[in-house]
């Protein structure tokens, strides 16, 4: 994740595919302003979901404002570069990824067509209600952004430390010092990393020794092949990195500053926020939203209520 506020995004992932096979061969400023981020970076696109499968709901389709019924499309705006969240599919012009799969879904609830539009992070709240119907991007909720916009919650994240299946270094995850950590440059981790290397210190404890690499996929790579003993990257990625290596790897301990991710509506538009409310909490509870997520590898990120407007701190 970088850092602009403490509004929470990371770089997209680099191809994943691609690095299992090298596996297979050889035995996280706010991250979604960086609009730099190639836009083929990503992993597999093979999860991704069917809205056909989800039937209407007329009683929740009725919240529906008049203008969106009349149009009969949602319109979604999203920053392609945050796997697995959102990220460009293998086909290299294809937004995928467990965002845009619950937009879909929540599309499909609605009795609405979809239409997803990859555009910069920073452009994309100021334009809900007028170019986009919402936003679905990783947005944490935060109280600066309810005073902006309407937000419904649909996902927890945070950071988490991954190690080599079985942890055979015997990891602690509350003491870390004396370990080789990895970690990606530019991110929340990156800068919690120097931190960390200073409580060490000050405890007389044995050094971290910092490993920083350009891209996630390296990251990962170094932690499979043994050079890193932890990984530390936002726990979507932790969790897809697990999936996509094949459980190579698997995440050590619990996520930790954590927080609400949610769906962005107009403020001034209350019906549609409700409909949106109503409709991700029908997907929780058919269990197609748990579909979603286990399909990228982050069930663990769930949330059990929809929730309009969360009290957040």
């Amino acid at each position: 994740m970088k850092r602009e506020t403490p509004m929470r995004r990371l770089p997209a992932l680099t191809a994943l595919t691609a690095l299992v096979a090298t596996f297979a061969l050889t035995a996280c400023t706010d991250a979604s302003t960086d609009s730099s981020a190639s836009p083929t970076d990503g992993g597999s696109s093979a999860a991704s979901f069917d809205p056909s499968t989800i039937a209407k709901d007329e009683t929740i389709a009725a919240m529906l404002p008049a203008d969106v019924v009349e149009a009969g499309l949602l319109t979604v705006g999203t920053n392609a570069t945050y796997a697995p969240a959102e990220f460009i599919g293998d086909d290299g012009k294809t937004i995928v990824g467990y965002d845009v799969d619950l937009a879909k879904a929540v599309g499909a609830v609605l009795g609405l067509d979809v239409e997803v539009t990859n555009a910069d992070f920073a452009s994309i709240i100021p334009a809900i209600g007028s170019k986009y119907d919402i936003g679905v991007s990783g947005f944490t909720i935060t109280p600066e952004r309810l005073s902006e916009v309407n937000m419904v919650s649909y996902f927890r994240a945070g950071e988490a430390f991954a190690v080599a299946q079985g942890n055979p270094k015997d990891v602690d995850p509350t003491d870390v010092c004396g370990l080789s950590i990895a970690v990606q440059t530019g991110t929340v981790e990156d800068e919690a990393l120097d931190g960390l290397m200073a409580d060490c210190e000050a405890a007389g404890k044995p050094d971290i020794t910092p490993l920083r690499y350009a891209s996630q996929a390296d990251v990962t790579t170094n932690l499979v092949g043994g050079k890193a003993d932890v990984m530390y990257a936002d726990s979507q990625v932790v969790a897809y990195a697990v999936t996509q290596t094949g459980g190579q790897i698997e995440q050590l301990g619990d996520i930790f500053a954590d927080s609400l991710h949610g769906i962005a509506i107009a403020k001034d538009d209350t019906a549609l926020a409700q409909a949106v409310q109503a409709a991700v909490q029908k997907l929780i509870d058919d269990s197609d939203y748990t579909t979603i997520l286990d399909a990228w590898g982050n069930a663990s990120g769930a949330v059990t209520t929809a929730e309009l407007n969360p009290v957040v701190s």
